[in-house]
C-alpha cells in the first residue's frame, strides 16, 4: 500500500547526524515466511505474529482503515513511528489489537482526532503518539479533554505515555496509572494547576510538561514519592509560582533539570545545590538575581555536563577558584550582568565543546583553550581584546565562532583555514585588519560576518563552486577593487553586504543570476555607469545602491524582473525572516535608511521590501512601472537628477511606508490620488519643481512642511490651510509679474511670525523715518515706497488667506497711533508696508 521515499523517514538520526532510515519492506520477499522478515517477529509456539517494527522505514501513503494490517490480532508490539503517512486518520481499528503493549505512532504525520477506541487498548504499557513537527505551529494532531480523561482511566497498565504534539487542550486529571515510568506532555495546549499526585507517582523517572505557558506547577513542599526515582525533569516554559523549595534537596537520582522561562526569580536555590547525580542544569531566561560565587564551594556538581543561567540578572565576576566542574561540556551564561576578566580555570576545561559569554561586560585577553573538542564558541558583545588564540584556529570540530562586538585586533591568520567544518564565523565590529583570507570561500562556511572591522585590500577570496554561503557581509571596512566573480558560485546565498568600503565596479549585473539572493547592499562605495541589465534578481526584497557614482537612466530592465517586490507579504501571525537558518545564536541585521532614519534592522522580515538608489546620478523619469512593486515598503530615488512627473502608478503600493524623491528636478502636481496610501508615515518631496496643491485626506493631513519646501509653486502650506477658495490649483497666469527676488519660496504667515515681524519692522521702519527725515524727502525713497507697495500687493494676491487681510486691519490701527508723529504721507505708508513686509 505504501511507496518508499528516503525523505518520508527524515527525523531518523543516530548521534552523529547521520540519517539512520532503511527501507525494511522492500526487501520482504513473499515465498518464504513472513517470520524471517526484516521488522516481523513470531510467537515460537504458534507462529503468529506477534511484533512488527517499521520505525524508519521509509513508508510513505495513506493509511486507510482496510489496511490488511488490521488482520494480525495478535500483534503485542507495533513501530509504525518515523514514516510519512501525511492526511492519514488514525483508525478506530488500532484499538482491536486486544494484545497489544506497545504501540507507537510517532512522527508519522498522521492527523485528525486520535479515536477513543484508543482507550480499549487496557493491556497497553507503551503508548506514544508524537507530533512535533506541528507543535505550538499546527496541532494537527488533538485529542479531546474528555478522551484525555478516559484515556488514563481505562489504561491502568501505561508504563510510558508520550502525546508530545498532540492538542489536548484541558487540564491533567489525576488518574494516573501507579506503574507511570514515563510522561510526556509537552506543547499539548494544557492549562490549569498540575495535580501534586503527579509528584507522588512512586516509579516516575520522567516528566516533561514543557512549552504548556497556561500550566501552572506547584511543587511540593514535603519530600516527593518519586523522589528517589526521577531522573530527568523538563519544565521549560510552564509557570513555576514560588520558590524552588527544600523538598529539591532528596532529589539525589536527578540527571537533567530544566526550567528555563519559568518565572523563577531570586537566587539560585540552595536546594539544587545538594543534587548530587546533577548532569544537565538549564535555568535560562528567568529571573534570577546575586552572584555566581556559589559555584566556589558547591563541591556537589562533580557529574555536571550542561549549565545554563543564560538570559538572567547575575552579576559579578566569573568565579576564579572553581575545581568541581572539570566535566563541563556546556557553560552558558550569556546575556547577564558578568564583568571582570575570564577565569584561566574555563579555558583549562578539557572536555569543553560548547560556551557561550555573549552579551556581558567581560573584558581582558582570550586566553588559549585546552580542550580539543571545542563546537561553539560565542563570546560576542563584551569588551574582550587582544589576537584571536592560536588554539580557536585548530580545532578538529568547530562549527560556530562568534566573536562580533568586542576589540579584538590583530590578522586573520591563515591557520583558520584549518577549520574544515567551520560553519558561522561571526567578527564584525572589531578592529582586526589585513586582508581577507582567500581560503574563506572553499570552507563550509554558511556565514561569513567580517563587517565593521578595518580590513583592506582587494577582495582575493575564492569562492569555490558548491560552497555553502547563505550570508556574506563585509560591509565597514577598506576593500578595494571590484565586486569578485566567483560570487557566482554561491548558489544559496541570500544575504550580500559590501557597502561601505572603497569598492571601484561597475554594476554586477551577474549577482542577479543567484537564485535565491534578497538583500543585496552596495551603498556608499564608488561604482560607477548606468545599470543595464537583463538578469532576473527575481528573489531581491532589498536592494540598496546608494551613495555610488551610478548614471544613466534609472534601470526600468531591473525593476521588471524584481518578481518577490511583485507579492504583498502575507500577515499570517508568523514572521518570516531573510537568512534565519542559524538566528538562535546569529541575526543577520542590516542598516537601512527609511523613514529619513538610519535603522539597524536586527532581522530582515521577508515583508521588508526596500528600494534605495539614493544619491547617485540617475536621470530621466521615474518609469510608471515601479507601481507594479506593490509589496514595497520604503523607496528613495532622493538626491539623483530626475525630471518629469511622479508617476500616478505609485498609488498602487498600498504598503509603502516612506517614499523620499527629494533634491530631484521632479515637476508637475502632487497626484492627489497618493492620499490613498494609508501606510505612508515619511513623505519628502523636498527640492523639486513641483506646482499645485497638495493633496488633502488621509496620511497627507499629517505630513509637515518640511515634505514639501523647496517647491516654488506647491500651495496649500500648512496643510491645515485652503490652497485657494474652491481647494483647486492657482492659475498660472497670474495677471501680476513678479520679480526675480520672488523665486524665492513664500515663507508661511503663523502669529509667532507675525509678532517677530512686528517688533523687528517698527524698529527698521523708525529707522527709515528717521534717515528719510534727516535727508529732506529723497528721491530714492519714493521709489522704494512705489516697490514695497508693489511687492506687497503681489503677496496679497497670492496667498489670499484671511490671516493676512486681519493683519492689515491690525496693522491700520497700529499706524493710526504713531499718525501723529510723522506728517509725510509718503512715510505713514512706508512705515506701514515695512510691519507688514
Amino acid at each position: 500500500m505504501f511507496t518508499i521515499n528516503p525523505n518520508a523517514s527524515d527525523y531518523c538520526y543516530d548521534i552523529t547526524g547521520e540519517i539512520q532510515s532503511y527501507p525494511t519492506t522492500l526487501f520482504w520477499n513473499k515465498s518464504t515466511d513472513c517470520c524471517s522478515w526484516d521488522g516481523v517477529h513470531c510467537d515460537e509456539t504458534t507462529g503468529q505474529v506477534i511484533e512488527l517494527d517499521l520505525r524508519c522505514s521509509q513508508l510513505q501513503g495513506k493509511f486507510h482503515s482496510n489496511s490488511s494490517l488490521f488482520q494480525l490480532f495478535n500483534l503485542k508490539r507495533l513501530d509504525l513511528s518515523y514514516n510519512n503517512f501525511s492526511g492519514s486518520l488514525i483508525s478506530p481499528k488500532f484499538g482491536e489489537f486486544s494484545s497489544l503493549t506497545h504501540l507507537d505512532l510517532s512522527n508519522s504525520k498522521f492527523t485528525g482526532l486520535i479515536p477513543s477506541e484508543i482507550s480499549h487498548l487496557s493491556k497497553l504499557h507503551v503508548l506514544f503518539i508524537w507530533n512535533p513537527s506541528g507543535g505550538l505551529y499546527d496541532l494537527s494532531l488533538s485529542l479531546g479533554p474528555y478522551n484525555f480523561e478516559l484515556l488514563l482511566q481505562n489504561l491502568t497498565q501505561l508504563r510510558e505515555l508520550a502525546l508530545y504534539g498532540v492538542n489536548i487542550s484541558s487540564t491533567i486529571p489525576s488518574n494516573f496509572s501507579s506503574h507511570l515510568t514515563t510522561l510526556e506532555l509537552a506543547d499539548t495546549h494544557l492549562h490549569g494547576v498540575l495535580p501534586e499526585r503527579v509528584f507522588h507517582l512512586s516509579n516516575l523517572k520522567t516528566l516533561v510538561l514543557s512549552d504548556n505557558p497556561k500550566l501552572t506547577v506547584r511543587f511540593p513542599i514535603t519530600k516527593w514519592n518519586s523522589s528517589a526515582s526521577l531522573m530527568q525533569l523538563y519544565l521549560y516554559g510552564v509557570n513555576i509560582t514560588g520558590r524552588i523549595p527544600e523538598s529539591f534537596s532528596h532529589l539525589t537520582s536527578l540527571h537533567d533539570l530544566d526550567m528555563g522561562y519559568s518565572n523563577l526569580s531570586g537566587p539560585i536555590p540552595k536546594p539544587l545545590w545538594n543534587l548530587t547525580n546533577i548532569e544537565s542544569l538549564i535555568l535560562r531566561a528567568n529571573n534570577f538575581a546575586g552572584q555566581l560565587e556559589f559555584l566556589s564551594f558547591n563541591r556537589n556538581w562533580t557529574q555536571l555536563k550542561r549549565l545554563d543561567f543564560s538570559s538572567n540578572y547575575l552579576t559579578g565576576p566569573i568565579p576564579t577558584n572553581i575545581s568541581g566542574l572539570q566535566n563541563l561540556t556546556w557553560l552558558y551564561l550569556s546575556s547577564n550582568y558578568l564583568n571582570g576578566t575570564i577565569p584561566s580555570w574555563l579555558f583549562s576545561l578539557p572536555s569543553l565543546q560548547s560556551l557561550d559569554l555573549s552579551d556581558n561586560h567581560l573584558s581582558g585577553k582570550i586566553q588559549e583553550f585546552k580542550s580539543k573538542t571545542l563546537l561553539i564558541v560565542i563570546l560576542k558583545q563584551n569588551k574582550l581584546e587582544g589576537p584571536i588564540p592560536k588554539s580557536l584556529l585548530n580545532q578538529q570540530f568547530l562549527l560556530a565562532l562568534l566573536l562580533s562586538q568586542n576589540n579584538i585586533s590583530g590578522h586573520i591568520s591563515s591557520a583558520i583555514c584549518n577549520l574544515k567544518t567551520l560553519v558561522l564565523l561571526g567578527l564584525k565590529s572589531n578592529n582586526l585588519e589585513g586582508t581577507i583570507p582567500q581560503c574563506l570561500g572553499e570552507m563550509s562556511i554558511w556565514i561569513l560576518d567580517l563587517s565593521n572591522n578595518s580590513f583592506s585590500g582587494t577582495v582575493n577570496t575564492t569562492f569555490s563552486v558548491g560552497n555553502q554561503l547563505n550570508i556574506i557581509k563585509l560591509d565597514g571596512n577598506k576593500l578595494q577593487g571590484k565586486v569578485p566573480p566567483s560570487l557566482i558560485n554561491c548558489e544559496k546565498l541570500e544575504f550580500l553586504d559590501l557597502s561601505n568600503n572603497e569598492l571601484n565596479d561597475t554594476f554586477p549585473k551577474w549577482l542577479g543570476d543567484l537564485p535565491i539572493l534578497q538583500v543585496l547592499k552596495l551603498r556608499s562605495n564608488k561604482f560607477y555607469g548606468p545599470i543595464r541589465t537583463d538578469n532576473l534578481f527575481t528573489q531581491i526584497r532589498v536592494i540598496d545602491l546608494s551613495s555610488n557614482g551610478f548614471s544613466g537612466e534609472l534601470p526600468m530592465s531591473l525593476f521588471q524582473n524584481f518578481q518577490a517586490m511583485k507579492i504583498i507579504g502575507e500577515n499570517s501571525g508568523t514572521r518570516k525572516y531573510v537568512a534565519d537558518s542559524y538566528s538562535n545564536i546569529y541575526k543577520s541585521s542590516l542598516i537601512v535608511t527609511t523613514k529619513g532614519l538610519d535603522l539597524e534592522l536586527p532581522r530582515v522580515l521577508t515583508t521588508q521590501i526596500i528600494i534605495d538608489l539614493s544619491m547617485n546620478r540617475f536621470e530621466g523619469h521615474i518609469p510608471s512601472i515601479i507601481g507594479d512593486l506593490i509589496g514595497l515598503c520604503a523607496l528613495n530615488f532622493s538626491h539623483n537628477v530626475l525630471e518629469g512627473h511622479i508617476p500616478t502608478s505609485l498609488q498602487n503600493l498600498s504598503v509603502l511606508e516612506s517614499l523620499d524623491l527629494s533634491s530631484n528636478k521632479i515637476s508637475g502636481e502632487i497626484s492627489q490620488q497618493l492620499a490613498s496610501l494609508t501606510f505612508l508615515a515619511v513623505l519628502n518631496l523636498s527640492h523639486n519643481h513641483l506646482v499645485g496643491c497638495i493633496p488633502k485626506g488621509k496620511q497627507f493631513d499629517t505630513f509637515g512642511n518640511s515634505s514639501y519646501q523647496g517647491n516654488d509653486g506647491v500651495r496649500g502650506l500648512p496643510p491645515s490651510r485652503d490652497c485657494g477658495r474652491d481647494g483647486r490649483v492657482p492659475q498660472e497666469t497670474i495677471p501680476v509679474e513678479l520679480d526675480q527676488e520672488e523665486e524665492e519660496d513664500l515663507p508661511m504667515i503663523s502669529w509667532y511670525a507675525v509678532l517677530m515681524g512686528y517688533g523687528c519692522g517698527l524698529v527698521i521702519g523708525l529707522s527709515v523715518i528717521y534717515i528719510m527725515l534727516s535727508t529732506q524727502y529723497p528721491t530714492w525713497f519714493s521709489r522704494l515706497v512705489v516697490q514695497l507697495e508693489h511687492k506687497i500687493t503681489t503677496r496679497i494676491i497670492l496667498c489670499s488667506d484671511h490671516q493676512v487681510f486681519n493683519l492689515i486691519l491690525i496693522l491700520q490701527k497700529i499706524t493710526s497711533y504713531i499718525s501723529m508723529y510723522f506728517r509725510s504721507p509718503s512715510s505713514l505708508k512706508l512705515l506701514t508696508l515695512t510691519l507688514y513686509f
